[in-house]
């Protein structure tokens, strides 16, 4: 049977506008995320079902992004599927760390196991989401069991954020890219992984 996990990530943020790092902090879209969105769904490209369930990180810009892509849906949340705690770095710019002893020390660390000062480390961050992901996959599942019968193909749509995409197609096919951030989608953009036989085999970028 062929079924379908759907990542978006959410749309453009104030945090995105202002070239800030963000991802505890639960900032809101920014306008133009806003227009964007809806600019993005009047030109259908998201994949849609009717037997579709839905899942967001929880975070404020996922649940926009939810709501303005696919009107109000009932849907799951995934706590760690949320973006990477960047400790007391939230919310501030490249311009405004420059410099910082603190900053530099963990920005040019190549041990992923150095967090940013009350943060979240980049190895903690990739189990976190691994461990999301299979919660999707386990939720997943249960969708292909209950349309087992039926000819509807089961259909997960996830909107999460861009660092926990990236992560998660990393760790499906890690040889792809040398670069763990490269599969990052534009806000609002995302991927189709195509499952057969509970495996994914395939990612289509939309």
């Amino acid at each position: 049977m062929k079924s379908k996990i759907v990542l978006i990530r959410h749309g453009i943020t104030t945090g995105n506008v202002q070239k800030l790092y963000y991802g505890k902090t639960d900032v809101p879209l920014a306008d133009k995320g806003i227009a964007e969105l809806k600019e993005l769904a009047a030109k259908d490209i998201y994949p849609r079902s009717d037997t579709a369930e839905y899942y967001t990180s929880g975070m404020l810009r996922t649940e926009q992004t939810l709501e303005l892509v696919y009107g109000k849906q009932e849907h799951g949340v995934i706590e760690k599927l949320q973006e990477l705690n960047f400790g007391i770095f939230e919310m501030k710019s490249y311009q405004e760390l420059e410099g910082n002893p603190e900053y530099e020390r963990w920005i040019y660390a190549e041990d992923e196991s150095i967090p940013p000062p009350e943060g979240e480390s980049i190895m903690n961050f990739k189990n976190r989401i691994r461990e999301g992901f299979e919660e999707l996959l386990v939720q997943h599942e249960l969708l292909m069991l209950k349309l087992r019968n039926r000819e509807e193909e089961a259909m997960s749509i996830c909107i999460c954020h861009g660092g926990v995409i990236s992560g998660i197609l990393n760790q499906i096919w890690p040889d792809r890219y040398d670069y763990f951030y490269s599969w990052i989608p534009d806000p609002g953009h995302g991927y189709v992984l195509t499952m057969e036989d509970g495996k994914i085999v395939k990612d289509e970028r939309f």
